[in-house]
């Protein structure tokens, strides 16, 4: 049975009326030609309303319903399932009830398509005429119809008229003429007339089934002051006839012309006579949109309106025909009512009346005094000779020749800005006694009412100071002996005692302060906020300005220039030494830096650069990370840096911690680039580690890597060494791993981060490399966290993520190869889609299908968070069934796709003298894949974790000296550090989650020294997991890199949506 009960039902729509017109639809038979597929999950059916709407429901492999759609407005535009799906749900239920669906149909219903297209072959090819006819009668207002081809009939029963519309029938009117819906059609200007009756109809037949309606009557259709007023828009361009009472108007049109009513002004004795020269004005909608005056109805606009329709509720609804103004309205009615009526209409006043208005310009004046604490005002309105005090008790005494106009928009704006003030009034004077009030009064109100009135004070109000932002002073100062900041701040006329208290109010965003004289100084300006947002992004401590000083470490430098430009504060002077910082790290190239002598290698420009910024950056015992793309050459940079150090030193030894792999790499590099340098490895075991840390002055670099450093560290507590760089410094990404705890115990004068990927998921990586670099820069990873990191992942908030940027900017330099290597050649990118062996595939669906319920039940029972191991473990085997189901399946002797084309790619590649790096993480897939080609001839070289220190190395120079056609790597191991120019195809076997990883991987060939095209080609199994990783990748790709370089987004770790869709 289908999953369909009245609860569900109710459920799915976003109102209860819903569920009810839906079963009332139902009930009235309008659910018609219902079609099902044989295995019934998918249903469609036309269903009746005030047009025909198709509408489908799909049930799912469990009954239940999984989606539905209706070509409807309602189901467009509002959440929910309509009243037409739960009509056909109910119908499908009957249906179902009935034991109509038991049985599957293999055939369709042809009938239902010949009605259908039989309905649209047919053309309709007579038009009709429509005559509407509009009536106010005792009992309300109606309209009417005739129709007909030539001869018009009347419209006995709309409501059977338009029902016979809507469910395609003929309706007879007389020997002559017979509605045929097939044949006749509407005009054009009639349409949509008739879509509006049929909504009424279907409204009218809703509430008709509960006995709640009336408007259809007959040949009448009743109109409410909403449909008659939607009758009216839609008679705009059309003509149409009128009866009122026993008044006729025949082909009546509606304009937009100003309707030009004719008002008359009277003097009856001492009182005034407003009166309408004209018995044919009529009211037709309620909000006075339409007026029938002299046989024309008028569309009013809103200016006419509001003039009009006060007047004609008051005169005519009375049946009073003129209106009586007292003496003592008169003032009130001329200043304010008269001037509109005399712009809206054609006004008629007496000679008496004119020459007895009188209006002179207003001045107003405003009078202030202070008496203690609270200030006191006096409002005069000046009209001639004549004074009025709106605050006044008494009322001004009136000449009875004259009637005075007021300018009473001035006045309301004059009384509306002190109403703003919450003054209290008392002997028709108002005053303020609170001290915010009295400061708001006089910084915002003040300044307004100088627009509208003469505002004068006493001398005792004038001693109320103000303070603008126009006194605040800065400086910044670099102090070489403290190796610090000085930042000063002040305010002419201010003691410095009161500046914490100040900026204590700032941050509480107070508009103002009190100084202790009394005076009031206005927080509000820009220059005050752009100070306290300086104090908020360096975390200053207010309480420990002193004398308007405050000292800041010296490396928030090139980031509070950056803020000072951005603001505009260049009332904040910075001094020589300051300055001098500044450019020196944004230019080092302008820098008299020398190359050293004794280096055998000739830089590139870009290296010269890098060089200059790290020595730039010693100069200031600054930290930073050199963040070149993999194959620029970090590494001789390093080296040109610490002999260029050792020249002007003389003394001190440095040391650079790398990955296990490339210890003896670095030696190589240090005796073919800087041979000078004394290097002292440390390997071995404890004791004789030990015995080597020992001797570590007695040289200028020594080189040990993360593993060792992490058992040794307590070792290296005794000494101070002068620069501690970190090659491959993703090495510490995890603050929290026993690599990143070791290395920051390394006592130096300065740190050094190399890496080619400074982040490659979150931020908390970068924070931990500048934890390295420069200790609480970046502040404690929970401050970091809680600052940047979750409002920049979490929330996207680019201006937090620019802010980031602006601070870690100067210390980061990272430069891409096609930006700087011009004549490097190109790199080739490739995706080949593999698809599986048949076997291959089954046991992928299979496995797929068996991880998917597992996960199901891991997350049901322990929660997503609890569930990474099954999901990663889940992800895994789904991988290496992609690559080859013999890695892990023991008896699998089928073949694997993916290893088809790989050998087909490799046989073709050798032949055109292609050499070859092959990359996976599956160490037991390039097992697989070097006993493959070895059956085949193909001569390979291997690497991978297990490989020792000293065969890779070997293997290396091997192969680059033309020895194998073929270099197998596992991704893991050989992904970094590692110089194979002599290669040029680079294949990532299976893709890894992170695309930095795999350019890693690819730029041991695509880096300086390569003299061909690199070809990278990527193998992707068709229609699995792998398209979706690379989907992923893609997606990293565009953001990668975007908080190094421009500071715009960011790439997060894979969320658990994410995760899921990989098993979709």
């Amino acid at each position: 049975m289908l999953k369909i009960t009245d609860d569900i039902l109710m459920n799915r729509v976003e109102r209860k009326d819903t569920y009810i017109k839906g079963r009332q639809y139902y009930n009235m038979g309008r659910v018609r030609e219902v079609r099902a597929t044989p295995s019934y999950d998918y249903f469609m059916a036309s269903v009746q309303g005030s047009s025909i709407y198709n509408t489908i429901v799909k049930f799912d492999e469990y009954n239940n319903i999984s989606s539905t759609s209706c070509s409807c407005h309602a189901y467009r535009n509002f959440t929910g399932d309509c009243k037409h799906i739960v009509a056909l749900l109910l119908k499908i239920r009957e249906y179902d009830r009935n034991g109509m669906l038991e049985r599957k149909k293999s055939e369709g219903n042809l009938e239902n398509i010949i009605h259908q297209y039989r309905n649209r072959t047919i053309e309709k090819q007579i038009p009709v005429n429509l005559e509407i006819n509009y009536e106010i009668e005792h009992d309300g207002n109606s309209i009417n119809f005739r129709i007909g081809e030539n001869r018009l009939y009347v419209v006995k029963s709309i409501s059977k008229f338009i029902s016979n519309l809507i469910y395609n029938k003929e309706t007879f009117f007389g020997k002559e003429f017979t509605f045929l819906p097939n044949v006749h059609y509407f005009r054009e200007k009639d349409k949509e007339l008739i879509e509006f009756l049929k909504l009424l109809y279907e409204n009218y037949e809703s509430a008709y089934f509960y006995g709640d309606s009336k408007n259809f009557s007959g040949k009448k259709l009743r109109l409410t002051p909403l449909t008659e007023e939607r009758f009216f828009d839609l008679m705009s361009n059309r003509e149409f006839n009128m009866k009122i009472f026993d008044n006729s108007y025949n082909n009546i049109t509606i304009t937009d012309e100003k309707m030009e009513l004719d008002f008359k002004l009277e003097e009856n004795e001492s009182d005034l006579i407003l009166g309408l020269d004209s018995d044919s004005l009529v009211q037709l909608t309620v909000n006075g949109d339409y007026f029938l005056y002299n046989g024309k109805v008028y569309r009013l606009d809103s200016e006419q309106r509001d003039v009009l329709l006060p007047i004609y509720e008051e005169i005519f609804t009375k049946d009073i025909k003129k209106l009586r103004i007292n003496d003592d309205m008169k003032e009130a009615f001329v200043s304010e009512i008269l001037p509109k009526i005399n712009k809206e209409s054609n006004l008629k006043i007496d000679e008496n009346i004119k020459t007895s208005i009188f209006s002179p310009e207003l001045n107003a004046s405003i009078y202030f005094d202070r008496i203690d604490e609270t200030i006191f005002g006096k409002l005069l309105f000046n009209y001639g000779d004549i004074e009025i005090n709106p605050f006044s008790s008494e009322t001004y005494k009136k000449d009875p020749s004259r009637i005075l106009v007021r300018d009473i928009k001035t006045e309301g704006k004059i009384l509306s800005l002190l109403e703003q003030s919450e003054f209290k009034v008392e002997n028709g004077r108002f005053f303020l006694e609170e001290e915010e009030l009295i400061f708001d009064f006089i910084n915002d109100i003040v300044p307004l009412l100088q627009n509208y009135c003469d505002v004068y004070y006493s001398e005792s109000f004038k001693n109320i100071g103000f303070i603008g932002s126009n006194k605040i002073a800065g400086g910044l100062k670099l102090d070489t002996n403290l190796d610090m900041l000085e930042f000063n701040f002040d305010i002419e006329g201010i003691d410095f005692s009161e500046l914490g208290s100040i900026f204590r109010a700032l941050k509480e965003k107070k508009r103002y302060y009190k100084l202790k004289n009394g005076s009031f100084l206005s927080l509000e300006s820009k220059e005050f906020h752009d100070m306290v947002d300086i104090f908020d992004h360096l975390d200053l401590n207010i309480n420990k300005l002193e004398d308007g000083k405050i000292k800041i470490p010296k490396y928030r430098t090139m980031y509070l220039d950056k803020l000072l430009k951005d603001k505009g504060m260049d009332y904040v002077k910075r001094n020589i030494d300051f300055k001098r910082l500044v450019r020196d790290i944004n230019d080092p190239e302008g820098s008299e830096i020398e190359i050293p002598l004794g280096l055998n290698a000739k830089l590139r420009d870009y290296q010269i650069f890098g060089f200059k910024w790290l020595k730039t950056l010693s100069k200031y015992g600054f930290g930073g990370i050199l963040a070149d793309e993999m194959g620029l050459g970090k590494t001789i940079q390093v080296l040109t840096f610490l002999l260029s150090e050792k020249q002007e030193k003389k003394y001190g030894a440095n040391i650079v911690i790398v990955p296990t792999s490339l210890v003896y790499n670095w030696e190589e590099e240090i005796k073919k680039f800087t041979p000078s340098l004394k290097t002292l490895i440390v390997s071995g075991t404890k004791d004789e580690r030990n015995e080597l840390i020992k001797t570590v002055a007695d040289y200028d670099i020594v080189i040990t890597s993360y593993p060792l450093m992490r058992r040794d560290i307590e070792e290296y507590q005794y000494f101070t060494f002068e620069h501690c760089i970190l090659d491959e410094a993703q090495h510490i990404k995890n603050h929290s791993s026993l690599n990143a705890k070791s290395v920051k115990n390394i006592n130096a004068k300065q740190y050094l981060a190399l890496t080619g990927t400074p982040m490659e998921n979150s931020l908390s990586e970068l924070w931990s490399i500048f934890d390295y670099i420069m200790p609480n820069y970046l502040h404690s990873y929970g401050k970091f966290s809680m600052k940047y990191e979750r409002p920049i992942s979490k929330e996207n908030d680019n201006l937090i993520l620019k802010d980031l940027y602006n601070h870690i900017r100067p210390f980061i330099l990272r430069r891409l190869k096609k930006d700087v290597l011009k004549e490097l050649p190109d790199k080739i990118e490739q995706k080949f889609i593999v698809d599986m062996t048949n076997e291959q595939k089954k046991l992928y669906l299979a496995y797929l299908q068996a991880i998917k319920g597992e996960i199901s039940d891991e997350i049901n029972t322990n929660g997503y968070n609890r569930s990474h191991i099954k999901i990663l473990a889940g992800l895994t085997r789904l991988r290496q069934l992609c690559c080859h189901p013999g890695i892990f399946i023991e008896d699998y002797k089928g073949d694997s796709g993916k290893l088809d084309s790989l050998v087909e790619i490799v046989e073709e590649a050798v032949k055109g003298d292609h050499r070859i790096l092959i990359f996976s993480q599956f160490t037991t897939m390039l097992q697989k894949i070097k006993s493959t080609f070895e059956a085949k001839g193909i001569n390979c070289q291997y690497l991978d974790g297990s490989t020792p220190m000293k065969e890779r190395g070997e293997s290396v120079r091997s192969f680059n000296k033309g020895r194998g056609d073929v270099f197998l790597i596992s991704l893991k191991a050989g992904g970094t550090g590692l110089n194979l120019t002599s290669a040029d195809m680079v294949i990532h076997y299976d893709p890894w989650w992170n695309p930095a990883v795999e350019d890693q991987a690819t730029d041991r060939a695509h880096r300086i020294g390569q003299e061909n095209t690199v070809q990278v080609i990527k193998l992707i199994t068709k229609g699995t997991i792998e398209e979706k990783i690379f989907l992923l990748q893609e997606q990293k790709k565009e953001l990668i890199d975007k908080v190094i370089q421009e500071g715009e987004t960011l790439i997060s770790k894979l969320t658990e949506a994410e995760i899921m869709s990989l098993f979709e």
